[in-house]
């Protein structure tokens, strides 16, 4: 698999478009990866919101994809929310498009994908479930509330160290619309923008 385009999207990207605001929130994460780097422990990041069906995928995948871009070892993302649905599948085109690699596992209601961002890494295994759910961490890791009904719904997340809210708009909104793939790019874009920048701070 040729991974030049992603490679090349990923060096692309320009994190000075991040608001000095935005930072501080951003800062929080990447706060919680140098302490747990400085204590030889493992980085368990889950990204949870309503559906886990876009915003908390993308979020997932790019900070996996970051960490690795990085050489930030020991890094595990997971994605949940407060019900399961399933990955919207603009999701994955817009993904394909910025240079991953898309494997559907299944074919039920609520697919599984493995997701290749290069040759030498595990890919990133994507479905839609619940935060708590048996395949994610039960305990020592972050919880990311990456929209504000999932953050203002689950006031406690058992077992998370930390609760991280970086909150973003939902794509969905534009579902149906001439602005539909548009808006997934961009939301997109700006995950993995605010990815690039929570890692390039760790080292």
């Amino acid at each position: 698999m040729n991974f030049s385009k992603l490679n090349q999207f990923i060096l692309d990207i320009n994190s000075s478009s991040i608001s000095e605001k935005r930072k501080e929130t951003l800062n929080l994460l990447s706060h919680y990866i140098k302490n747990k780097i400085n204590t030889n422990q493992d980085i368990n990041l889950n990204f949870i919101c309503t559906h886990n069906s876009r915003r908390s995928h993308l979020s997932q995948i790019w900070a996996q994809t970051m960490a690795a871009h990085f050489d930030v070892n020991n890094v595990y993302c997971y994605s949940g929310g407060t019900e399961a649905t399933a990955m919207f599948p603009i999701v994955g085109d817009t993904l394909k498009k910025q240079g991953f690699y898309l494997d559907k596992l299944s074919n039920e209601k609520n697919p599984v994908y493995a997701i290749k961002y290069s040759n030498n890494n595990h890919p990133i295994i994507c479905f839609s479930k619940k935060f708590d759910a048996d395949f994610n961490p039960s305990s020592h890791f972050a919880a990311i509330m990456t929209c504000s009904h999932a953050d203002e719904n689950c006031p406690i997340i058992i077992g998370a160290e930390q609760r991280i809210p970086i909150r973003y708009d939902d794509p969905k909104t534009f579902d149906d619309s001439p602005l539909q793939l548009e808006k997934y790019k961009e939301r997109s874009i700006q995950i993995a923008t605010e990815m690039k920048y929570v890692f390039s701070n760790i080292k």
